[in-house]
């Protein structure tokens, strides 16, 4: 039984050469779950995908916990979760992020994600949301900076 955070579980198909063997892509798996939404929940994921690839052309798509879409840079950037009466898409640090204005109206409590619920009708402010992806980007490359300076150097030994 796996238990913990489920943003940070290891499980995930990425879309390389080794998993390209064992099965379809993530980005292909991507492919597949918008193709199948014949409604307004594919067309909604579909545009949010295209917006995450404009900020972030060599974002890796992922494909976890049994069919969520997930693009990361650096980490965990936002899921695509698509539900019968909204698309969801949760920051996996979204808590850490200004959102000036105010697209977050989802997971508002924790104190770690945040999240976008959009319905059928609503429309995404596209350059709202590609500030959000970018200052995700930023967060996620600073920690990563900082695990990176943290650690001890090597130092050379004498023979």
């Amino acid at each position: 039984m796996v238990t913990g955070d489920p943003m940070t579980q290891p499980n995930a198909s990425k879309t390389t050469a080794a998993s390209a063997a064992s099965g379809p892509s993530a980005s292909q798996q991507i492919d597949a779950r918008i193709q199948s939404l014949d409604d307004w929940r594919g067309e909604a994921l579909s545009r949010i995908r295209g917006l995450i690839h404009q900020v972030a052309p060599d974002v890796v798509e992922t494909w976890k916990w049994r069919g969520v879409p997930v693009w990361e840079h650096h980490g965990i950037l936002c899921t695509g979760e698509t539900y019968k009466t909204a698309v969801k898409l949760t920051f996996a640090k979204g808590a850490s992020l200004a959102d000036p204005k105010g697209l977050f109206n989802a997971s508002l409590d924790g104190n770690t994600r945040r999240a976008i619920d959009l319905h059928e009708g609503e429309t995404l402010d596209a350059a709202a949301f590609k500030g959000l992806i970018r200052a995700a980007m930023a967060l996620n490359q600073a920690a990563k900076t900082n695990i990176l300076a943290s650690r001890p150097k090597a130092t050379k030994r004498s023979a």
